[in-house]
């Protein structure tokens, strides 16, 4: 049996059973493909592909569906992901360069990534741990409390209040803000402490206590797991496959409310050229174990800092969806890169 044929009649299979969700049989091949043989020879390479385990019967007399194994033998052997429209990469660059802040382009990304592939979509917040310190500002509130507002070069705004417990007037309040923008701007989150270590040296003696508070606040910061922070959008999108999830969609819409099983879904993709596919029981979640997830790393010029993807039914257009996931992250990168 020829391999490349065997592997187009796979091929032909997951696309007429994304498209109709209905087991597909050798005659419907052989109406809507151009294989090039004969009935009775497709129906050997099925029975060939069933024995490979990459398509089942879901019952008898039924035609054939694929496994999991066979979506990941036709995903493995894609030639290439769908390239989007003029019309659908003009419209993403519409709709993302109309964002305001950083929220907004996140609030957007998500959306706009399950509108265009009908899954839920989720993208991870850029890591301040990644990033390096663009501004810091001290805003006195009251003679004891001070609020603390760090930005990163991602566009990350962190606000804290911070209780000094002795009086910080204004020209404490403005030679601790230049102490800090000269000590920390520019410098990668990761380095701030060794940075700020002895910055209350050189302040009085009455007014250490309130500088040490301020800068106890700000380690707080930028030691904090801030890139554990997922949005995502598209949820109702699941009801439209219902018999996609063997029962109930409950255990998954139910995973989808916990951020830490959201950070293990979107996993760790190194580079924004490099998709990863993870289909039915290759999730390391027993609650995804009907779903594929699609996921890719996004860049703030060539650093990768943070992760997008969407989840949806094993059922799913594969090529469609990760040249949407693939299209979105890149833009998702130039925005950042271009509006720091």
């Amino acid at each position: 049996m020829s391999e490349d044929r065997r592997l187009a009649v796979l091929r032909a299979i997951v696309e007429d059973y994304v498209a109709t969700h209905e087991p597909v049989g050798s005659r419907s091949l052989v109406e809507r493909h151009s294989l090039g043989v004969s009935p009775a020879t497709i129906r050997n390479d099925m029975a060939a592909l069933e024995d490979e385990g990459l398509i089942a019967q879901p019952h008898t007399s039924a035609g054939r569906v694929p496994t999991d194994q066979g979506y990941r033998v036709f995903v493995d052997r894609l030639s290439q992901v769908k390239p989007m429209s003029a019309a659908e990469r003009k419209a993403i660059t519409s709709f993302l360069d109309g964002a305001v802040d950083l929220d907004d382009v996140m609030a957007r990304s998500v959306r706009l990534l399950a509108q265009l592939t009908r899954q839920v979509a989720l993208v991870q917040y850029p890591s301040l741990t990644r990033s390096t310190v663009r501004h810091i500002e001290l805003v006195s509130l009251t003679p004891t409390r001070v609020l603390l507002i760090l930005i990163a070069d991602t566009g990350r705004v962190e606000q804290r209040v911070v209780e000094t417990g002795s009086s910080l007037d204004d020209d404490l309040l403005g030679r601790l803000r230049s102490r800090l923008l000269e000590r920390v701007v520019g410098q990668r989150l990761v380095d701030v402490a060794e940075r700020v270590g002895d910055l209350a040296e050189g302040f009085g003696r009455d007014e250490v206590p309130a500088v040490r508070a301020v800068v106890a606040t700000l380690l707080e910061t930028v030691v904090e797991r801030h890139e554990e922070r997922v949005m995502l959008a598209g949820t109702a999108n699941l009801t439209s496959y219902g018999e996609d999830w063997g029962g109930s969609v409950r255990p998954v819409l139910e995973a989808l409310e916990e951020q830490m099983v959201l950070l293990r879904l979107l996993g760790e993709s190194r580079t924004t050229d490099s998709l990863t596919v993870r289909i039915g029981h290759e999730n390391a979640v027993e609650s995804f174990s009907s779903t594929s997830v699609v996921t890719v790393g996004y860049a703030r010029g060539d650093e990768v800092v943070a992760q997008l993807g969407v989840v949806g039914p094993t059922r799913m257009d594969y090529p469609s969806t990760m040249g949407s996931v693939r299209a979105v992250a890149r833009y998702l990168g130039r925005i950042l890169t271009e509006n720091p």
